[in-house]
């Protein structure tokens, strides 16, 4: 299908922390991705695609994707006003890849899981060209495809360093933030019976000239990984890592000079305080539980360079944190000093200063409201 249906919109009410936006979509949402420069681009059940080129202000609704009217778009990557990549979730070859090149107007399907019992739970570019994509365990080991070429061909990764069974393990695909990459290394989060778990790439293999297959090692074979548990969920099929973010020291030139967060804990316990929020200050090598923590289930995070804080946010509200995740703070919005339905402060993920939900709510940061 081509074409492109554009809605006028503008900002309504603002609830607490969040400026309330015009959608013209009654989807879930669950992909939102911030590019810079007033655009972004969102996405969600029913094939929906959403772009805005103006900050927000006017959301315009995507051509359907081929074959796309009833996946679910659980993730969004997108490089500039016309490129970007879609990923649907689902069993098998529900999960699909595809990428506009066009402002959305036509979408091109680049890559379909070639696994029966897979699920794709996440997609991450890094720089554009270089891109993962995380899916569950299958055959015993974690799902991870690579590209080089902007998505154009991917390539499974086979390491036994990505070694999990299907019955112990699994990635989440509540908001398309299981997954960063940065400087060439990877790290994401699992969880389940298992236990919560974070796998970080600790050593690739490069190859500059005069490259054979085997020193060029496509699939990964010679790649270092780490593997460590972690104190966010419990071991239990719904609950562990969800989300996690990053923040660049200073004079960051590597993975390891960054502080990574990470929050989760139970999806189906979604105002259960425990064991919600953690952070490492070196890269992902040594993490610490959260001293205060998010007062529920969190399945997004991000980070805010301007206001040097932590956002937070899931089912029953939004918290906020200034010390690098050691402590939060949950930040009350106007539906709950009312008493209002819980739907008013349900969100699913943040690219900021956005924010997505259920039933097409898409949120921008009140700076304001959390300083």
């Amino acid at each position: 299908m081509c074409g492109l249906v554009l809605l006028l919109a503008g900002a309504g009410c603002a609830w607490g922390q969040w400026s309330m936006l015009t959608s013209n979509t009654a989807a879930d949402l669950r992909g939102i991705h911030n590019v810079g420069g007033g655009v972004a681009w969102a996405s969600g059940t029913n094939g929906t695609v959403l772009r805005t080129e103006d900050g927000g202000i006017v959301w315009q609704t995507c051509a359907v994707p081929p074959g796309a009217e009833k996946l679910d778009f659980r993730g969004v990557q997108g490089f500039d006003a016309n490129t970007a990549i879609v990923m649907s979730s689902g069993k098998g070859d529900l999960s699909r890849l595809y990428k506009t090149v066009d402002g959305c107007h036509s979408w091109k399907l680049v890559f379909t899981n070639p696994d029966g019992d897979g699920f794709w739970d996440a997609i991450y570019f890094d720089r554009g060209k270089w891109g993962w994509l995380l899916g569950d365990p299958v055959k015993g080991m974690c799902a991870l495809f690579a590209t080089d070429d902007g998505g154009k061909r991917w390539l499974r990764q086979e390491n036994r360093g990505l070694n999990a069974s299907p019955d112990e393990q699994g990635a989440f695909a509540a908001s398309n933030s299981s997954l960063l990459s940065a400087y060439g290394n990877v790290v994401f989060g699992s969880g389940g019976k298992g236990g919560a778990k974070i796998y970080s790439l600790v050593q690739g293999t490069v190859c500059v000239d005069d490259c054979t297959e085997a020193d060029l090692d496509l699939h990964g074979r010679k790649n270092k990984w780490a593997v460590q548990a972690l104190a966010v969920g419990t071991r239990s099929e719904g609950s562990g890592v969800f989300s996690l973010a990053r923040r660049p020291h200073a004079t960051a030139a590597r993975m390891g000079e960054s502080t990574i967060v990470a929050v989760g804990g139970d999806y189906t316990k979604p105002d259960e305080p425990a064991a919600t929020a953690a952070f490492s200050t070196d890269g992902g090598e040594h993490w610490t539980a959260a001293k205060t923590l998010p007062h529920g289930y969190r399945s997004s995070v991000a980070y805010d360079e301007k206001l040097k804080m932590w956002i937070a946010v899931g089912p029953n509200g939004t918290d906020v944190s200034f010390d690098d995740g050691k402590n939060w703070r949950a930040v009350r919005s106007n539906a709950e000093l009312h008493e209002a339905a819980d739907a008013d402060r349900e969100w699913n993920a943040i690219s900021l200063p956005f924010v997505v939900g259920p039933k097409g709510r898409i949120g921008k940061l009140d700076e304001g409201a959390v300083r």
